[in-house]
């Protein structure tokens, strides 16, 4: 990884003494000489590590470093000084800096504080990654064939760089999937980056995913790292890719490639390590007859093609989804651990899940919630679930020709308002917008 480092001295000749060395290392640099241009700096630039001199001609470098460790609390800062004694270096440290150097400066005295400050910050930032592991489940729940299968492609793909792209219906665990390629992967201590393609607006997505300059439009005051910046090093989740504009997904064909990109309003190449797992729930394929997504973008994304059945699959794994959600539950509720009864659990796994395992959670959630005793039993499962009524939205797709979705359909929708109307044909015919003889004979063609 290329660092950048931001050198405070108001001597120009130890700025520039300064840059040769760091250069020469490898790092780029940037300076300023006074106080002021230090915080305008670190905030337009954000850069990875401070070199900051006690002595400024506006302010001294102690405040200056006061307020860069309030905004910046993990960015690591070396005091240097001409002037130095015990005392001021007590408390720069107690205020944050990392370590404190004397000048003349050179190379023996100045490299090696550096690159320990850097490891130290990459060593922050790994603890952080692995309290996010610890706190977020990546591990897909299940020991039906199907499941079986997609950990098994999972425990292949992880230890690779492969891009990965994860597919299936809303609510299976694509996020979960992608999770745990990061987690099993050898880039699990650096970030883990979510993105919602189809939650950010058109106009946002670019900003958001490759940051901005300062001045790139109207609010742009300072510079701001994007998504990619942030994953550097780890693993960057494009969920609902299908949803991303034509102009964008040129940019991410081009980052998969070259793994460098230019933040919106800038001209400065950036280069980043990263790994990107996309997902989504549209058909790409049939997207790209449309003219809706980019072939050559979808052969880089589907190096490794990886689908997560709908829950209606793998039913068999109901039984220790539910004990897992009761778990969670009664860890995060005052409510308790409740149980369920086998009963309860077969009426549960007669129903499809068109919202797949997401809506198996709220279900659960809301049955902890709502069930007055400490065992959920068949009475307190919703009368929907119970009775399979929710599942004919799947039945559409099951029918083999128009004529029989449309049918299907029919039949429903009538059923469900000749309920609301209480069976009363004249109220309910009225309500829909049909002729009262056209709804009887709809009823008796479909033994209403």
């Amino acid at each position: 990884m290329s660092y950048l480092i931001l050198v405070v001295d108001d001597e120009q000749s130890i700025c520039q003494a300064l840059t040769g060395i760091l250069s020469d290392e490898g790092y780029e640099v940037i300076t300023a000489f006074n106080a002021s241009q230090a915080i305008k700096k670190v905030n337009e630039e954000l850069p990875d590590l401070v070199l900051l001199d006690i002595w400024l001609p506006d302010i001294d470098g102690l405040t200056v470093l006061k307020e860069i460790k309030k905004q910046y609390p993990q960015l690591p800062v070396v005091m240097i000084s001409g002037h130095g004694n015990v005392e001021t270096a007590v408390k720069a440290m107690k205020l944050g800096a990392y370590d404190f150097i004397e000048k003349p400066l050179s190379w023996e005295n100045t490299i090696p504080p550096i690159v320990n400050a850097l490891k130290m910050s990459s060593l922050q930032e790994e603890n952080i990654a692995l309290k996010q592991k610890a706190f977020f489940k990546c591990d897909l729940t299940g020991q039906s064939e199907p499941i079986k299968v997609v950990k098994e492609q999972i425990r292949k793909v992880a230890p690779t760089n492969a891009s990965v792209l994860i597919k299936g219906e809303s609510g299976t665990g694509k996020e979960l999937a992608a999770r745990a390629i990061h987690y099993y992967s050898k880039r699990a201590h650096r970030t883990f980056i979510e993105v919602n393609c189809a939650a950010i607006p058109d106009e946002l997505i670019e900003s958001e995913l490759f940051g901005y300059e300062k001045g790139a439009f109207t609010g742009a005051y300072v510079r701001k790292k994007g998504k990619f910046d942030l994953a550097n090093g780890g693993t960057i989740f494009l969920d609902e890719i299908g949803d991303m504009s034509p102009k964008t997904q040129a940019k991410i064909l081009r980052l998969i490639q070259e793994q460098r990109f230019e933040r919106v309003g800038g001209i400065k190449t950036v280069q980043v390590d990263v790994r990107v797992v996309a997902a989504t729930n549209k058909n790409l394929e049939e997207e790209i007859k449309k003219g809706n997504f980019r072939a050559d973008l979808y052969y880089r994304l589907n190096v490794v093609p990886i689908e997560i059945p709908p829950l209606r699959e793998r039913k068999e794994d109901i039984p220790l989804l539910v004990e897992e959600f009761l778990q969670e539950m009664a860890k995060e509720s005052s409510l308790g651990l409740k149980k369920i009864t086998p009963e309860a659990i077969e009426v549960l796994k007669q129903y499809d899940w068109p919202g797949n395992v997401r809506e198996l959670k709220n279900i659960i959630e809301r049955l902890v919630i709502m069930t007055p005793g400490e065992v959920i039993t068949v009475k307190d499962i919703p009368e929907s679930i119970a009775q399979g009524k929710e599942h004919i939205g799947m039945d559409f797709f099951k029918a083999d020709n128009f004529r029989e979705a449309k049918a299907i359909f029919e039949k429903e929708f009538l059923r469900k308002k000749l309920e609301k109307y209480k069976g009363n044909v004249s109220l309910t015919a009225q309500a829909i917008g049909l002729e009262r003889s056209h709804l009887h004979k709809k009823m008796k063609t479909y033994g209403l």
